[in-house]
């Protein structure tokens, strides 16, 4: 029986944990504490439920986050009353900004209880201010009939909510009566014959984000006269710009973003934290080092788009952000959620829908929309089989010779839908614009390559370029904020090895980095972690988790015994106070720590024992491979060869 009806808190607390059940949720991550011992044994008894008891609630907070990441459903995560519940705040500030669905249930004392000193009680109501997607507060448990259908229907709404319109946290604080442990009420346990379980959760089906959630295409594509869609075909002078994202099906975004480029010839400037570079067979017109190519001011200018396509967030650079607030193209932003994506206040029109549904409908409005330029063919054949697009004539083919063929040994044909892709096929570029670009892109990585591949000793920004290459297909990697996601944007290099990135790049902080990483790779194929130390030691309570771990996390832990981002920013010639207070070194002996908790450790001091450590991932447990740094060396370098690599073409 899944309802238990020893006692009205242990009939209210079962009937939650069964409604989720019912809805989809596979995992309930839980905090101990007195409080919300009904909640605990509702949900440790459900058989449905995996769940996984941590003690710290913001490491706890963040391995929910990480496991709703991976698996884009919502997890549940459940604490006692008072401060333990504003331990989860800076995971549902995460939560809500990357658009990640958990459900957070805090117990908390009754209202008789609260403003009059009976402890462990402070104000949990609408504790998460306007982060949460929906709040509110449960009544006062009661085994009544009408009482159990209210919560039913709240719970499914909550569920509902952690997903529709945009994914996000969802908070219930919940209020117990003493008994708090499952002590038999006779009165209860007679209601027990008259509950009929199958008609009580009747019509409860799993509910569902993703694809099914896509809204229609925004009345913009019409492909009428002055259309959005006739601009785009209009310029020659556009670009894509792939951000920051963690798409559930990475090969069709990928696709969707291949196809708008070539039917468009515009180029992806792909940011590092997105799948894009990892799947660059499916987009020729790939440009990974736009942020060092910006920096060559002549070039810059040169560049100048008319129109941008913002496909999500913005990346991470700087010097990208920078340019488009210079130069203000007329720029479009494409994500479904209702988020303002658009940081730079330029001209701005959202189109709320995905990069998915938007090629669907540019692959259709090309077939009816006739040539807009004298010469130029518009035609991109009809849909077939499910797939999208075809060959669209350019007007011209004199490419570069400097560009390499397209066909060279590989397959450019993007896969059809059954394959999780969109169907098409390559076209040529047919303006300078694209091959200014892609010249340009070409020429800077080979810079990169040779300069990089002359290094020998151990130095942070060739950790990322190497990983690019060396990692197992299909490899889960969580990137920790500060250095390690601007080295990736600088130095990840586009391959064709489908490598799954993840970041916290809502709010950007470095809290619970450790715990995330963890979600991410719990019941996942073996994982990596790239962080620097500090951030690694602002969350070591996240190695608590080992234990219920299931899975293999191997960290990669740069330690240059600081704050290496902080060398990058003008306070560096401010010493003192930089160093104590800015860099703060922290003089952790990394060996005795991971020994204290049982991880294993190791010194990587060549490059050749760092690739073959990462060529082959275990598939268990959680190891730290440590690479140690110069950190001002490694901020020398940067500053050093940064402006350098685009400055003489």
């Amino acid at each position: 029986m899944p309802i238990d009806f020893r006692n009205t808190n242990t009939v209210w607390a079962s009937v939650l944990a069964e409604t989720l059940q019912r809805l989809g949720l596979t995992t309930a991550v839980i905090c101990p504490g007195s409080r919300s011992a009904p909640l605990t044994i509702a949900f440790a008894q459900n058989k449905k439920i995996e769940t996984i008891p941590i003690l710290d609630e913001r490491s706890a907070s963040f391995f929910a986050l990480g496991i709703a990441k991976k698996s884009y459903l919502p997890t549940a995560l459940i604490c006692t009353s008072g401060t333990a519940a504003a331990n989860f705040y800076p995971a549902i500030i995460e939560a809500r900004e990357s658009r990640i669905p958990l459900l957070i249930f805090t117990a908390d004392r009754p209202p008789e209880l609260r403003d009059c000193h009976a402890g462990q009680a402070i104000d949990q109501v609408k504790i998460y201010g306007n982060y949460p997607n929906w709040q509110a507060e449960l009544a006062i448990p009661s085994a009544s009939t009408g009482m159990l259908d209210y919560l039913r229907q709240t719970i499914v709404y909550a569920w509902e909510r952690s997903q529709f319109p945009t994914p996000g946290p969802v908070h219930l604080n919940i209020p117990f009566r003493d008994p708090l442990v499952p002590v038999p009420d006779i009165a209860v346990e007679a209601l027990e014959t008259e509950f009929n379980p199958e008609d009580f959760f009747a019509g409860l089906e799993p509910i569902f984000g993703g694809e099914s959630s896509t809204p229609p295409s925004p009345p913009l594509l019409s492909g009428g006269e002055g259309s959005t869609m006739q601009q785009w075909q209009k310029c020659s002078k556009g670009i894509i710009i792939a951000g920051v994202a963690q798409p559930q099906f990475a090969e069709k975004y990928c696709s969707a973003i291949g196809l708008i480029s070539k039917s468009l010839n515009w180029p992806v400037l792909a940011e590092g934290l997105s799948p894009v570079r990892n799947y660059a067979q499916l987009n020729p017109y790939l440009i990974s080092t736009y942020d060092l190519i910006l920096r060559n001011r002549e070039l810059a200018d040169k560049l100048t788009p008319e129109i941008a396509i913002q496909i999500g967030d913005l990346p991470t650079s700087k010097e990208l952000r920078n340019w488009l607030d210079k130069t203000k193209p007329k720029c479009y932003i494409i994500d479904p959620s209702h988020h303002n994506f658009d940081p730079l206040h330029g001209k701005t029109i959202h189109l709320r829908t995905s990069v998915e549904h938007l090629a669907t409908n540019l692959a259709t409005i090309l077939t009816l929309v006739p040539p807009l330029i004298k010469g130029e063919s518009t035609l991109v054949p009809p849909l077939i089989k499910g797939g999208l697009g075809g060959d669209r004539a350019p007007a011209t083919t004199n490419i570069s010779p400097q560009i390499p063929a397209l066909t060279n040994g590989e397959s450019t044909q993007i896969p059809p839908l059954s394959k999780g892709g969109l169907g098409g096929v390559l076209t040529s570029p047919s303006n300078e614009y694209l091959q200014l670009w892609r010249n340009t892109e070409i020429q800077v990585r080979q810079t990169i390559d040779q300069k990089i591949s002359a290094i020998n000793n151990i130095i942070e920004p060739k950790v990322s370029c190497l990983l690019s290459q060396i990692l197992p297909p299909a490899t889960p990697i969580f990137i920790a904020n500060s250095m390690p996601v601007r080295d990736v944007e600088f130095f990840w290099k586009p391959n064709h090895l489908e490598i799954k990135p993840f970041v916290n790049r809502g709010a950007n902080g470095i809290d619970g980095t450790l715990s995330t990483a963890l979600g991410v790779a719990h019941r996942n194929q073996s994982s990596i972690m790239l962080t620097g130390d500090l951030t690694l030691l602002h969350d070591t309570n996240g190695f608590l988790i080992k234990n219920k771990f299931v899975g293999h996390l191997t960290i990669i832990l740069i330690n240059n015994n600081g704050g290496g981002i902080f060398e990058m920013l003008p306070v560096a010639k401010f010493d003192p106070p930089f160093e104590e207070f800015f860099a703060t070194p922290q003089q952790i002996n990394f060996a005795q720590l991971c020994a204290t908790y049982g991880v294993e450790h190791e010194i990587i001091d060549d490059w050749e024992q760092f690739k073959q450590k990462l060529s082959f991932l275990p598939s268990s447990g959680i190891r730290v491979l440590e690479l140690p740094t110069e950190r001002r060396a490694d901020a020398k370098w940067r500053q050093d060869n940064l402006s350098k690599f685009a400055k003489d073409l």
